[in-house]
């Protein structure tokens, strides 16, 4: 993996600290993802700073699925989450589950009833929730608040061997009823749910909330600095409180502010209504931010890796611009994707003194940027095709590409002049006449006369006709779940995220190349191979455009 610029951000200057104060010899640290959904790009921001850390003071992250929620989560997204950090780069240390733990999570909830620490509650939901009280009232007491420790055992008990219905029973931490920090008024532990489990089946019936879990599952793995996103750290009172009065190994809970990306929605729960609502066309269509449509996009993992690297760490929220990340992908696509010859909207060029059965090869630069890509032989016949926008009958004068009389250069083979044009009866141009001049190979004059339009081309007996999809932003509003208008989300969908285009005209080498390839199109973006691409039928998704033009043609909307 290649090295990245790594500032001493606060949570590097905590770690130092507690290294030089003695109090750890390891850093631990873990990636601890709900398989509910797939991973998006805010996820790789704390991929990126667990696993970097971990990397960068030669200590051990985990990968730890916390599926405490039977409901929600699936084996499908335990192994795209997997894939995902696979694909980023990032290996883990041990693989752990919450599920792995739920006997000693069962032990320990025992141990804090029988400390007189816990309670089983019978108030219902809607009940719980008028005791709780709000910010400027204090709560109440349950009124099972006191019971005794041996039946908060007998109940417990009886709730974990299924005998009671969903929602009819929690346990409760006894805290405080009257304390301002709102999550410590006695917060739930447990709840019913008589739910199959997709690692421990009807094992269980009682489920741990994530605010026990978590800690929990930090303290059994020796995790050192527990690194999370900015909303739990209100919840970190509660978090030490359980640690503390089970008196077992304490984490140190970081929490940092979380990434927010303009025109993009960063929420499994938002993310999965445009999925089941048939907005997109599942969670990897390349327009979504999942990491998975991330890498169907073609969008490198290294870019990923140097974006969170240039964005940092930080305590507040805030929105970084999606150019930042789009900037990234050009920067490392530019370094690493070869170059290759495509027309999207073709157009025929016939050069009309160039020998019928001849075919000549040009060195084709693979990457400029990178010498040790080399060359290829591009093939060059009579018959090319060129874009139909390169190309018009009256052109203004600042048009410096084909029109009639006017002379331009093949990019890699020769200058040519257009003669003149075909059209079919309503009038369409379907085929281009020029001629060329033999002592131009190359693309320079002997005479030194000049220039100035540079056309890409294909030869039409060495392309093939392939599928491109133009992907662009998936919403047109720079906050998306900015509902000031008081429309649903989903109304600020850009309805040219995507668009199709059928038979483009690809260079034949491409054939040779896999799902998952990107190159660069001269002139056009990038482009990898999709999925559902077939010998028969190749499909191109447009990974990114060479420049940022969307300012240009939609202007900045809030």
């Amino acid at each position: 993996m290649e090295e990245t610029n790594i500032s001493r951000d606060f949570i590097r200057e905590i770690i130092d600290a507690d290294i030089a104060s003695g109090k750890h010899s390891e850093i631990v640290t873990r990636f601890p993802p709900e398989p509910n959904g797939y991973l998006h790009i805010g996820h790789a921001k704390s991929i990126c700073t667990n696993f970097g850390i971990a990397a960068e003071f030669a200590g051990r992250c985990n990968l730890r699925f916390d599926d405490t929620n039977p409901v929600k989560e699936d084996i499908e997204y335990v192994e795209a989450i997997e894939n995902d950090v696979k694909w980023l780069g990032f290996k883990w240390d041990t693989l752990h589950f919450a599920s792995d733990y739920f006997d000693r999570m069962y032990m320990l909830a025992e141990q804090l009833i029988s400390k007189g620490l816990a309670y089983v509650c019978d108030l219902s939901p809607e009940d719980t929730r008028a005791y709780r009280g709000t910010l400027t009232k204090p709560g109440r007491n349950s009124p099972f608040r006191n019971r005794s420790v041996e039946e908060n055992l007998e109940l417990f008990r009886r709730m974990k061997d299924g005998e009671f219905a969903e929602g009819s029973r929690t346990l409760r931490a006894k805290i405080d009823m009257t304390s301002p920090t709102m999550c410590l008024r006695d917060p739930h532990m447990y709840r019913i749910l008589h739910k199959d489990h997709h690692r421990t089946g009807s094992k269980w019936c009682i489920y741990p909330m994530y605010d026990f879990a978590h800690c929990l599952e930090d303290s059994t793995e020796g995790i050192t600095h527990s690194i999370c996103t900015l909303e739990f750290e209100v919840n970190r009172p509660l978090y030490n409180w359980y640690l503390e009065k089970l008196d077992i190994f304490r984490s140190r809970q970081i929490e940092f502010a979380r990434l927010n990306l303009s025109y993009t929605v960063l929420s499994k729960r938002f993310l999965r209504k445009l999925v089941e609502e048939g907005f997109v066309n599942g969670w990897d269509d390349p327009r979504m931010p999942t990491i998975s449509g991330l890498r169907r996009r073609g969008v490198p993992a290294a870019a990923i890796r140097s974006f969170c690297s240039i964005i940092g760490l930080a305590k507040r929220n805030s929105t970084v611009d999606i150019a930042l990340f789009e900037h990234s992908i050009r920067e490392k696509l530019n370094k690493t994707a070869p170059r290759a010859m495509s027309v999207l909207n073709p157009v025929k060029l016939v050069i009309e003194n160039y020998p019928e059965d001849r075919t000549e090869h040009f060195d084709y630069v693979v990457n400029p940027e990178d010498e040790s890509a080399g060359t290829r032989a591009t093939p060059f016949t009579k018959e090319l095709y060129i874009e139909r926008d390169d190309f018009m009958e009256d052109p203004p004068r600042k048009f410096f590409r084909m029109g009639p009389g006017r002379e331009v250069r093949l990019r890699y083979a020769y200058l040519v002049t257009c003669t003149g044009v075909i059209k079919d009866e309503d009038g369409n141009i379907t085929e281009i006449r020029c001629t060329y001049d033999p002592d131009t190979k190359g693309g320079n004059a002997p005479d030194g006369r000049r220039v100035k339009g540079t056309l890409h081309w294909v030869s039409a007996a060495h392309s093939f006709p392939a599928e491109v999809r133009l992907y662009d932003r998936l919403f047109n509003k720079e906050n998306p779940m900015d509902n000031e208008d008081g429309v649903d989300f989903t109304s600020h969908l850009n309805p040219g995220s995507l668009s199709t285009v059928t038979n483009c005209m690809v260079e034949d080498h491409m054939k040779n190349n896999e799902p998952g390839y990107v190159c660069q199109f001269e002139r056009k973006g990038y482009f990898s191979i999709d999925p559902d691409s077939t010998p028969e039928k190749m499909v191109f998704n447009r990974t990114i455009t060479l420049r940022d033009s969307w300012k240009k043609l939609h202007g900045k909307k809030k």
